[in-house]
């Protein structure tokens, strides 16, 4: 109970010193940038905005494949714990 508190804590502070990187790097940086990749280019936003996008869009892919990464995971543990707990009388 105590670890899921403090786990939920850290999560909070990392969100937080984020947020005040973003605002620190926002206001310093205020020059407009533009995104390319292969021929495609972006409207041009400012610096900050950009890792302030980047930033939600990895916490928002990571928030949808984390349960696809622990289904292969569970299954597996539960073959293992069946391995593991064989009766001696069989033998």
């Amino acid at each position: 109970m105590i670890f899921k508190i403090l786990a939920n804590f850290f999560i909070l502070v990392i969100i937080a010193v984020w947020v005040v990187a973003i605002a620190l790097i926002s206001v310093q940086n205020a020059t407009p940038l533009s995104l390319r990749f292969l021929v495609f280019q972006s409207i041009q936003i400012p610096f900050g905005l950009m890792l302030a996008f980047s930033v939600a869009v990895g916490l928002l892919g990571t928030a949808v494949l984390q349960p696809l990464w622990g289904l292969g995971e569970s299954q597996s543990r539960i073959d293992e714990d069946a391995e593991f707990f064989v009766d001696d009388e069989d033998f």
